[in-house]
C-alpha cells in the first residue's frame, strides 16, 4: 500500500528524504503543464496535440532516455484507450439511438406534463439528469436547448430559470457518474471498483444538481433576464408543432429511461453482490460479466438498437446508419483520452508522482483535498473537465496505489468534481450555454460559471461527507 493511500492522510509512514532530483520533477511537470495551458489557451492548439507536446517536454527535460519517452507515452495512450475507448464509443451510440428515436422528447413530455408552474425547474433538473447518465454534457445540452426554449416559450418562464437547473443536471452527471469519459478515466487510473463509484456519484450528485439546480435558478433568475435569440426560438416553435402532426412512432417513457438505467443497473448489481454476497457461487460470475463496464454498455446498445430502431420500424441499414453517426462526435475526445493517458504514464515513470507525493505530505494537505486541487488547476487552465480529470489523475494514481475501493471511489469523484470548477472563456460549454440562451459575457458568469463552481465545490464536500460515513 502506499505510504499515504488514506485520502484524507496528511502525513505519510514512512517518506523518502527530498532530492534535487525531485526539485526537477516537480518544475518540470510544472513546465509540462504550462506548455499545454498555452499551446489550449494562447495559440488554439487541440488538446490532443497540446498533450503530445507537454509530454514530450516533461519526458525530455526529466532526463529520461528518447526511446522510453515514446514507449512510455505509447503504453498509457494504448492502456488508457483500451479502458475506456469503448465504453465512450458504446454511449455515444446509445445517446444517438435515443436522441433519433424521440426517446429523449418521450421522457420530456411525460415529466414535464405532471409538473406545475412552480415545478417546471424540478422537472428541468431532473429530465437533464436523466438525459446525462448516458449522454456527453455538450450533446445532451444541444438536445436539451430545443426543449428549453420551447417550454420556458408555451408556459411563460423565465429562461433563465429553466435552463440553470438544466445545465446543473448535465454538468453533474458529466463529472460525477461513469460512463462519462471523465469518471471513466479516473476510474481506471485509481483502479477503483466502477460500480461503488457509479453509486457514490449518483449519491453526491442529488443534493448537488437540487443546490445548484433549481435552487440557484430561484435565485440568479431575479437578477439575470435573458431571451433565446428570436431566429432560434421561431424555428425551434415551427419544428416543435410540426413534430406532433408527423404521427411517427416513439418510445414509451418506461422503455426510453429503461434503456438509459440499463447499464446503471447492471454495473450497480455487480458491485452490490460483491459487497453483500461475496463468495464463488454461479451468480457471482454471471454479475462479475453482466456488471463489467463494457458488457453492460453493450448489452445496452444491443437492446436500444432493438427497441429504438428496429422495434419502430426501422431497417437494418436505418439503424446501422444512426448508429454509424453516433461514432464522429466523440472521435475528439477518444484523442485527448489517449493522450491524456499517455501524459499520465510519463507522470508515473519518470517519478513525478512520487515526488508530488512527497510535497503533498510535507504541506499535510489532505490527498482528497490534492486530489480536487489539481483537477480544478487544470480545469481553469485549459477549460478542458476531460484534461483536467485525466491529468490529475494520473498525478494522484501512484500516491493512492492499494486504497480500498471506497476509497479509490471518492478520490475519483473529488477530482471529476474539481474538474467541473468555474467554467470560463476557455471552454466550449461557457460558449455553447451563452449562445443558445443569448447571454452577454456577464450574465454567462453569473448563471453558468458560478453554477459549475457550486457543483465542484458540493462535489468535494460530499465527497469528504461519504468519507467520514462510510470509511
Amino acid at each position: 500500500m502506499s505510504p499515504i493511500a488514506s485520502p484524507l492522510a496528511t502525513t505519510p509512514l514512512a517518506a523518502a528524504p527530498w532530492t534535487g532530483h525531485d526539485t526537477l520533477l516537480i518544475v518540470m511537470v510544472a513546465v509540462a503543464i504550462a506548455v499545454i495551458i498555452s499551446l489550449i489557451a494562447l495559440f488554439d492548439f487541440h488538446p490532443f496535440i497540446a498533450l503530445i507536446g507537454g509530454a514530450l517536454v516533461l519526458g525530455v527535460g526529466s532526463g529520461t532516455e528518447l526511446a522510453k519517452v515514446v514507449e512510455s507515452f505509447s503504453s498509457g495512450m494504448g492502456a488508457t484507450l483500451g479502458s475506456t475507448g469503448a465504453l465512450i464509443a458504446l454511449g455515444a451510440i446509445l445517446g444517438k439511438l435515443l436522441a433519433d428515436s424521440g426517446g429523449v422528447d418521450r421522457i420530456v413530455e411525460s415529466i414535464g406534463s405532471r409538473s406545475g408552474p412552480r415545478l417546471l425547474p424540478w422537472s428541468m433538473a431532473l429530465i437533464a439528469a436523466i438525459i446525462g447518465l448516458p449522454m456527453f454534457f455538450e450533446v445532451g445540452l444541444v438536445l436539451l436547448i430545443p426543449i428549453i426554449v420551447v417550454m420556458a416559450k408555451r408556459t411563460r418562464t423565465p429562461l433563465v430559470l429553466l435552463a440553470v437547473p438544466a445545465l446543473a443536471g448535465l454538468g453533474t452527471l458529466h463529472a460525477f457518474v461513469p460512463p462519462h469519459p471523465g469518471p471513466l478515466v479516473a476510474v481506471s487510473a485509481l483502479k477503483a471498483d466502477i460500480g461503488i463509484t457509479l453509486g457514490l456519484g449518483i449519491i453526491a450528485a442529488i443534493p448537488t444538481v437540487i443546490i445548484a439546480g433549481p435552487l440557484y435558478a430561484r435565485f440568479i433568475s431575479r437578477h439575470v433576464r435573458t431571451e433565446a435569440p428570436a431566429e432560434l426560438v421561431e424555428s425551434l416553435m415551427t419544428a416543435s408543432e410540426g413534430a406532433k402532426g408527423s404521427g411517427a412512432r416513439t418510445p414509451g417513457f418506461g422503455v426510453s429511461v429503461g434503456a438509459i438505467g440499463l447499464p446503471v443497473v447492471l454495473m450497480l448489481a455487480k458491485s452490490i453482490a460483491d459487497i453483500a454476497f461475496p463468495g464463488d457461487a454461479w451468480y457471482n460470475h454471471v454479475l462479475d460479466f453482466l456488471g463489467t463496464p463494457l458488457v453492460a454498455m453493450f448489452i445496452a446498445v444491443l437492446v436500444a438498437m432493438t427497441v429504438f430502431g428496429w422495434g419502430l420500424g426501422r431497417s437494418r441499414a436505418e439503424v446501422r446508419t444512426i448508429v454509424t453517426a453516433g461514432l464522429p462526435a466523440v472521435a475528439g475526445i477518444l484523442l485527448i483520452v489517449g493522450a491524456g493517458g499517455g501524459f499520465k504514464q510519463l507522470i508515473v515513470d519518470t517519478g513525478v508522482a512520487d515526488a508530488i507525493g512527497k510535497a503533498a505530505a510535507e504541506a499535510h494537505m489532505p490527498i482528497l483535498v490534492l486530489g480536487w486541487l489539481l483537477a480544478v488547476l487544470i480545469r481553469l487552465a485549459t477549460g478542458s473537465a476531460t484534461v483536467a480529470t485525466t491529468a490529475a489523475a494520473g498525478i494522484m494514481a501512484p500516491m493512492v496505489a492499494g486504497t480500498p475501493p471506497v476509497e479509490a471511489s471518492l478520490i475519483a469523484l473529488a477530482i471529476g468534481a474539481g474538474s467541473l470548477f468555474f467554467s470560463h472563456v476557455n471552454d466550449a460549454g461557457f460558449w455553447l450555454s451563452k449562445e443558445y440562451f443569448g447571454m452577454s459575457v456577464a450574465q454567462n458568469i453569473k448563471t453558468w460559471s458560478v453554477l459549475s463552481t457550486i457543483v465542484a465545490v458540493m462535489g468535494l464536500v460530499m465527497s469528504l461527507l461519504m468519507y467520514a460515513v462510510f470509511v
